[in-house]
């Protein structure tokens, strides 16, 4: 049976290879989601496998129009060179590491940087000749002392996603610059705008944008923004060759959720603060770890860098407190509900009882706090019942 459209050709095909198509000339507000995999080429001159499609598309692995869309805006607000994005922020840890070292490599990490991180260097890396060694977050300059021949880079987390100390990365960056060495930087609790990594000398800022950037607790995102040529082409090279493809739908709704940073990231400054201050006063708690209060280590580098704060902040109960009555505190709680992650719009809680990442004195009376959308006032009565019956 033919087509009656095109009599010589058999309806199967045309249902493949339609020659009908809508005008082109349509203009939303919303970005178009754009999937494919399989680019077509006019001429088979035009064919090229070229990951940084200079000139036209070349495969979905490196990028539809909604992928490179997410990557332009991101590398425009931390006013990087260019974002790549990968599936996850671990993704994109691991990334960088494998852009950087090679067997024989040593890097330095943050005593109290994200737990996956470690975990890549220590569990991966050592197993392929990359020595890993950890360093005290506040060592600011002295970082200079640990670097070595062999030392391909230096990793940053600002502020500690637990326990919140905020490190002076332009003295670390000065050092590690001076021994040629890059420095990359976590920096999804700033959501890459509330700290300046590049203007700060950092050469790779990485991203959790399943965080802030997505804000709905409902995709796994990662950025990679790099300063210079130099970390382009490392980065670049390593993302095709590892292929880091996402989805372009995820895509979507971290454009989506762009839009909405600005004020949710306000929003969220206002109320955790103002929950934060509460349980500054109350006698079960021992310190609010927050950067912008000074008992917080590290408060006064975060007033000279960061333009604000986030949702995410820890407390560290009283002496008396044991880790029994820690998770009665934690089992109580109804409106911060357990999880891992932040930077959504649902307030969540976890004790880190046992973690290495934290000193043996405070891990068993330290929970971290993420505060979302719901009112303050309501968040903090939550808090105060969950205290009261713990």
């Amino acid at each position: 049976m033919a087509d009656a459209a095109s009599p010589s050709r058999h309806w199967r095909t045309t249902l493949i290879a339609s020659t009908r198509r809508p005008r082109q000339e349509f203009h939303s507000l919303a970005p178009s989601i754009h999937r494919g995999s399989t680019v077509v080429f006019d001429r088979l001159a035009d064919a090229v496998d070229d990951w940084q499609q200079t000139d036209r598309y070349t495969y979905g692995l490196y990028g539809t129009p909604t992928v490179l869309e997410l990557g332009l805006r991101i590398a425009e607000l931390e006013g990087a060179r260019h974002t790549f994005l990968a599936p996850g922020g671990q993704a994109a840890l691991a990334l960088v590491y494998l852009a950087y070292c090679r067997t024989g490599a040593h890097v330095l990490l943050p005593a109290n940087v994200y737990t996956p991180n470690l975990e890549i260097g220590r569990d991966l890396l050592t197993g392929l000749g990359v020595e890993i060694e950890t360093y005290d977050p506040s060592i600011g300059a002295g970082i200079g002392a640990r670097i070595r021949v062999d030392t391909a880079l230096v990793w940053c987390e600002s502020p500690g996603s637990i326990t919140m100390e905020v490190p002076d990365v332009p003295a670390i960056v000065a050092a590690a610059h001076a021994r040629g060495v890059a420095v990359a930087l976590d920096n999804t609790y700033a959501a890459g705008v509330l700290f300046d990594a590049f203007a700060h000398g950092v050469d790779v800022s990485v991203q959790a944008l399943t965080k802030y950037v997505g804000g709905h607790s409902d995709l796994l995102l990662g950025s990679i923004s790099v300063r210079d040529e130099a970390a382009y082409a490392r980065v670049g090279t390593a993302h095709r060759v590892l292929g880091m493809a996402v989805s372009p739908d995820d895509c979507g709704q971290a454009l989506r959720g762009l839009t909405t940073l600005g004020v949710r990231l306000a929003h969220l400054e206002r109320s955790t603060l103002q929950i934060a201050e509460w349980l500054r006063g109350r006698p079960e708690v021992a310190t609010v770890l927050h950067p912008a209060f000074p008992e917080c280590p590290g408060h006064a580098t975060w007033r000279r860098d960061f333009t604000g704060s986030a949702s995410v902040f820890s407390i560290v109960l009283a002496d008396e407190w044991t880790a029994e009555r820690v998770a009665r505190l934690v089992d109580a709680l109804r409106l911060f509900r357990i999880g891992f992650s932040w930077g959504g719009v649902t307030s969540l809680v976890m004790a880190y009882q046992g973690s290495s990442r934290i000193d043996a004195r405070l891990r068993d009376r330290l929970v971290r706090l993420n505060v979302g959308l719901e009112e303050p006032a309501d968040l903090i009565a939550d808090l105060q019942q969950a205290l009261e019956r713990a």
